[in-house]
């Protein structure tokens, strides 16, 4: 990582694009965004001297310098400098905790994802109800139909229930391990119509990765600044781009995510993992907010319920209700790939359809790896994106 900082890595296509729609935003925005990312275009060299020197940093005086260190004041002072209400008190008081993943049993499989307050209880109820649902034929009526009203019913659940885990009064755990209680949520859907859908949508942006090793371990992780470039802060003192996923927290006295002083906020990083009966285990995961569980459900069922090879379960045409890349929306988008006959289908079961091109980047950047009994290790990555599959 310090080597990649300080020689650069190669700007792609991908980042050259972000930085020309938002450097409208953000050049004038006070901090180090201009001198670092301005000029950014696809095949130069991206270079964060800045950051190379605390990554040594990190290394040399370990990760406690971050929260309580020299590099802590360096932060709290660009901060304040930069007119942040972050100290070096709040720095010092944040405590690192390791909760134990959700995890659900389904037909075939036992799926994990991550704890609050992220929205992995959501991308595993959403396969947990589907899974209790007719599938019919992939990318048929039934399959889309039914994975789109488990995430409104996965969506609900989360938009009522989950947060900072202090502040919760339920336990999702309880819920997923409780097979009675999910045969009541998935019965509240209607197999020939979908639900009304108002909820508002939230924004997103995030990076996915896995890797796998050949003494069996694999990882599924996700990182985000939440938005582009997170708050468009990068503290000159150590080429840190600040991240802004605070700005999830509701501005209300009460209620869910409300914004209280030391309370974690919402938010949508979920990196998920499947371990088969049979004795694969699967490490899948995309970025996109709203679209990560979606996705999710798209690329799982198509492989683990429909026989679809993992590239072409990430290849083929997807779906995202709620928010589009950079803009509010509550309709269902579907790519333009999908038959025509299960695009008027769904309208006429009072889905609120639009319709995207292919290969859109809106429907986020997938991937996943598998690990197979015998050691063999299978990957995917998403035509949508600058991702890709290495091995070494």
């Amino acid at each position: 990582a310090i080597h990649f900082a300080e020689a650069g890595v190669p700007v792609t296509k991908g980042g050259a694009d972000i930085v020309a729609a938002k450097a409208h935003e953000l050049r004038g925005q006070p901090g180090d965004w201009a001198a670092i990312y301005g000029d950014a275009r696809e095949g130069g060299v991206l270079r964060q001297p800045a950051l190379a020197a605390t990554l040594r940093r990190l290394a040399d005086e370990g990760p406690e310098s971050f929260y309580s260190g020299s590099l802590a004041a360096d932060i709290a002072a660009d901060l304040q400098a930069l007119g942040s209400p972050v100290a070096l008190t709040d720095l010092a008081a944040h405590r690192v905790t390791t909760p134990e993943p959700l995890t659900v049993a389904i037909n075939g499989a036992r799926l994990f994802n991550s704890a609050p307050p992220t929205q992995g209880a959501a991308s595993l109820l959403i396969l947990a109800l589907a899974d209790r649902l007719a599938k019919g034929e992939a990318e048929s009526f039934a399959h889309l139909h039914g994975l789109v009203e488990a995430t409104k019913q996965a969506f609900l659940y989360r938009d009522a229930q989950v947060g900072d885990p202090a502040y919760m009064t339920e336990d999702p755990q309880a819920l997923l391990n409780d097979a009675a209680a999910l045969d009541a949520m998935a019965a509240r859907i209607d197999p020939a119509r979908a639900l009304p859908w108002p909820q508002p949508a939230s924004a997103g942006d995030t990076c996915w990765f896995a890797a796998a090793d050949g003494e069996g371990r694999v990882v599924s992780c996700i990182q985000s600044t939440y938005f582009e470039f997170g708050s468009g802060l990068v503290l000159p003192r150590t080429g840190i781009t600040w991240q802004n996923r605070g700005s999830s927290f509701r501005l209300a006295e009460r209620g869910w995510n409300a914004l209280k002083p030391g309370r974690k906020p919402f938010h949508t990083l979920n990196p998920a993992l499947a371990r088969f009966e049979d004795g694969r285990v699967m490490a899948y995961g995309t970025m996109g907010g709203e679209g990560q569980p979606q996705t999710q459900a798209a690329l799982f069922s198509r492989y683990a319920w429909h026989g679809v090879g993992l590239q072409e379960a990430i290849t083929r045409p997807r779906w995202l209700l709620g928010k589009t890349w950079g803009e509010e929306s509550v309709t269902l988008k579907l790519e333009d790939r999908f038959d025509a006959e299960v695009v008027a289908q769904l309208r006429a079961a009072g889905h609120d359809v639009e319709m995207l091109p292919a290969f859109t980047a809106v429907m986020g950047h997938a991937g996943a790896i598998v690990r197979h009994p015998g050691g063999a290790l299978e990957g995917a990555t998403d035509p949508r994106s600058d991702g890709q599959v290495a091995a070494w």
